[in-house]
């Protein structure tokens, strides 16, 4: 009867045992800021800009032009 009972009681303990695997690592998701990428692309300085509205970015280009990022790249890209 003892036998029983201490074997009855190593099973319950093993059943009750859980191995978690390792988290899978997952890469981080993110990507530049198109706009951003060809201000750079074009030799361009971006430079924070805070407004009513919130911050933007503009692009100073190296011959003195400076627009917003995206506008610059809508007007190339169209």
């Amino acid at each position: 009867m003892n036998k029983l009972f201490v074997l009855l009681m190593a099973s319950l303990l093993a059943g009750c045992a859980v191995s978690h695997p390792a988290p899978v690592k997952r890469p981080a998701i993110g990507m530049a800021n198109p706009a951003a990428v060809y201000c750079q692309q074009k030799g361009g300085t971006s430079v924070s800009v805070q407004t009513a509205q919130g911050v933007r970015a503009d692009c100073v280009l190296p011959g003195g032009e400076r627009l917003d990022e995206w506008d610059l790249y809508r007007r190339d890209h169209k």
